[in-house]
């Protein structure tokens, strides 16, 4: 399937494009504590930078569904990778709020853009399937390179190194994906009936509701991950518990992507879905650092297959024409729950049961919404 027309140069360029997600979080606390600032500020400044990008994905999709890829991501690109360069500057703190704001406001919606072209690209279901799940499983790559890159960088030449290798990174992967033939073709199928058809219809809410908590176990993951650092005296284990569960997800994107599965779509989310929920109740147990980085690459496995199914099973849901919008909506609800998750987790990190089972009870609520929601989604076609 990578062998493809246009399918390695559309998926590289979208993983390069997408590197400021994975380097700009650590870049920014790295750049605005050097500068002077406490690390709870340069933290704060880094959440709202991902939060923002989040929130404003549904908006971004829209736009693009009724103007194209290019006259969207370019200018977005072009805004974010100002806004980042502004905090090399230094200056008043509000300097930064407003430029890390607008940074994560203006990044590029390439995920979802990306999404959108596989229709086009690879016509064959089976192709578009495979396409996904190297897609989803591929993502944890950046949360594994980019802090790395960052760390290296900050290293060797210093913070503002970081910041400048993130914004190269998101401005050359962007022209990749923005200069591709597919890209440059791609037309808005805007028409009448798409515009009047909703996307919030009570099924398409409850799959959104559901990747919500999907989010939430990530956020809790990476927060627990820091706990378990501090309760062993590992520091290392705040980055390998992470990673570990980032590899199983690219591991089961291959495995996916490598043979047709039985059921539909919709059947292989909820398979998927409680296999992601088996895979974190070990964590109540209270394993050991050792044992706690193996057992976290199992729900990973399953989240490249949720992913995957779960913007298959939006794809029926949506109108042609708002494709590109339902599939921001469902990336910003992903995003959204990691802050929650992220923040519920800091509020609960003194409780060691609670705290691990935090990852648990969001892949309970996404399980729950997805059980409540089938006869929903069947009758709307989405079986």
């Amino acid at each position: 399937m990578l062998g493809s027309r246009h399918v390695a140069r559309l998926l590289g360029g979208t993983l390069v494009g997408r590197m400021p997600n994975g380097m700009a979080p650590v870049a920014i606390v790295l750049l605005i504590t050097s500068q002077g600032a406490s690390l709870a500020s340069a933290g704060l400044l880094s959440a709202l930078y991902g939060l923002a990008g989040a929130l404003s994905q549904p908006v971004k999709g829209r736009l693009m569904d009724r103007h194209g890829q290019i006259l969207v991501s370019a200018p977005g690109a072009l805004l974010s990778s100002g806004c980042l360069l502004l905090l090399l500057v230094g200056g008043h703190p509000m300097v930064a709020l407003c430029a890390v704001v607008l940074a994560g406001l203006c990044s590029a919606p390439l995920e979802a853009g990306l999404r959108s072209l596989w229709s086009t690209v690879l016509p064959d279901p089976g192709q578009r399937r495979v396409a996904l799940a190297l897609d989803a499983g591929s993502q944890g790559l950046l949360y594994i390179a980019g802090p790395l890159l960052v760390a290296a960088l900050a290293t060797v030449s210093g913070p503002p190194a970081a910041i400048i290798g993130t914004v190269v990174l998101g401005l050359v992967g962007t022209t990749v994906v923005l200069t591709a033939p597919p890209s440059r073709a791609w037309r808005p199928q805007h028409t009448v009936s798409s515009a009047a058809a909703g996307l919030h219809s009570t099924a398409l809410s409850l799959v959104f509701l559901a990747h919500g908590g999907f989010g939430i176990a990530l956020g809790a993951m990476n927060m627990w991950a820091v706990a378990m650092a501090e309760v062993h005296d590992i520091e290392m284990l705040s980055g390998l518990i992470p990673a570990a569960f980032a590899t199983g997800s690219f591991l089961g994107g291959l495995f996916y992507a490598r043979r047709a599965w039985p059921g539909s779509p919709l059947v292989q989310l909820l398979s998927a879905a409680a296999g992601f929920l088996a895979g974190w109740l070990p964590l109540l147990a209270q394993p050991g650092p050792h044992t706690a980085t193996v057992v976290v690459a199992v729900p990973g496995v399953f989240l490249t297959v949720v992913i995957a199914c779960g913007f298959t099973t939006a794809d029926v849901l949506v109108p042609t024409g708002r494709r590109t919008e339902a599939y921001a909506w469902l990336t910003a609800s992903v995003g959204v729950g990691q802050a929650v998750g992220t923040a519920l987790a800091g509020a609960l990190a003194t409780h060691r049961i609670a705290a691990a089972a935090l990852p648990a009870a969001g892949a309970v609520l996404a399980l729950t919404v997805l059980a409540a929601a089938r006869h929903r989604i069947a009758a709307r076609g989405g079986r």
